[in-house]
């Protein structure tokens, strides 16, 4: 990376229905890379048709995708900036099937309707997760990051809670984490030895036990095998919810544990310049940022520029996210988070 800023995995909905890539999502990643981010990663990106999971979401399922991927991988390699797809299964939150299929969950889930996978699902997310990657690297990017976070599939296996599998896929923690641990063997053997690889996981929600995750995340640094964490904190100021742990930040527990030659990022409401040096100061190898980066596609040079940078103001407006980059469907899209687009 030329620099310490990545633009965080942000669902911007403007690819085509088949997940194929569209101009104005290619658009709005080009610009981010040619505004300074040091790492540009896409959207959650599918693996499995099966676990799409919003409309116009961008796929990396099949071979299909690739004359557009290869194009994206391109554009922001060429602005100097390092090209990460992150990879998604959607479990039990992606859409319904073309004829009304429940979508797929560890274990049946009464609140989402999800069905338990079988045994042979499993294996077969599984490795559609490592050909995935394999697919990102034919395309020309220099990595990927596994979606463990925020209740999609990879973060339902982790949970204790959602996942109640009795087979080796389930039951103790070492078990729930068996397939994340499988798929970046897998991908270690199959792709080149500086193909970039991290993950991103939730400390907290979505059925995830604070101590299991430090446990997890000990171990994946441990391994050596797992370039970087993308931590979730939504933010960064936050207290854990367990009272075993409350008295220090999520972020301070994360970045005081021993990471050996793992970098660690996080993202939370990281939106000044006075946000990233205090996320740095706290021991983070670079920052990931989300809301920001919507609103300046040239975050990293702005700041360079002036160390005391702070972004326009909330509500913006629908003009100026169309300045940045954003087609129509991620304004409308914008529009929908409270306090983010000035009211019609």
């Amino acid at each position: 990376m030329p620099n310490r800023f990545m633009l965080a995995p942000l669902t911007n909905l403007q690819s085509h229905d088949d997940g194929c890539l569209s101009e104005d999502e290619l658009t709005w990643l080009r610009l981010r890379a040619q505004g300074g981010f040091g790492m540009t990663m896409t959207c959650a990106a599918f693996v499995q048709q099966n676990g799409k999971g919003f409309p116009g979401q961008l796929g990396i399922a099949r071979d299909e995708h690739l004359p557009g991927l290869k194009r994206l991988a391109a554009s922001i390699r060429d602005a100097s900036s390092l090209s990460i797809v992150q990879l998604h299964h959607g479990g039990m939150r992606s859409e319904l099937g073309p004829n009304g299929e429940k979508p797929l969950c560890p274990s049946d889930n009464e609140e989402t309707g999800a069905r338990a996978m079988t045994h042979a699902e499993v294996i077969e997310t599984r490795d559609a997760f490592i050909a995935a990657a394999v697919r990102a690297e034919q395309a020309g990017f220099e990595g990927v990051e596994l979606h463990g976070a925020h209740g999609y599939l990879l973060c339902e296996f982790l949970s204790e809670e959602i996942n109640r599998r009795t087979d080796e896929y389930g039951g103790s923690p070492s078990n729930r984490s068996r397939i994340i641990f499988e798929i970046i063997d897998a991908i270690r053997e199959q792709c080149a030895a500086n193909f970039v690889l991290g993950i991103r996981l939730s400390p907290e929600r979505f059925g995830m036990s604070l101590h299991d995750i430090i446990k997890l995340y000990t171990e994946l640094c441990e391994t050596g095998k797992i370039d970087f964490i993308d931590m979730s904190l939504w933010d960064i100021q936050k207290e854990p919810e367990e009272d075993a742990y409350k008295g220090k930040t999520l972020l301070d527990i994360f970045c005081e544990l021993p990471r050996h030659n793992t970098r660690l990022t996080a993202a939370g409401k990281i939106m000044s310049a006075a946000d990233i040096k205090a996320a740095m100061a706290a021991g983070l190898d670079f920052v990931a940022l989300g809301r920001a980066a919507i609103l300046h596609h040239d975050y990293p040079q702005q700041m360079q520029a002036n160390d005391a940078f702070t972004p326009v103001p909330l509500p913006t407006t629908r003009a100026h996210l169309v300045e940045e980059g954003l087609g129509p469907k991620f304004v409308k899209y914008m529009a929908t988070w409270k306090g983010f687009v000035e009211e019609a």
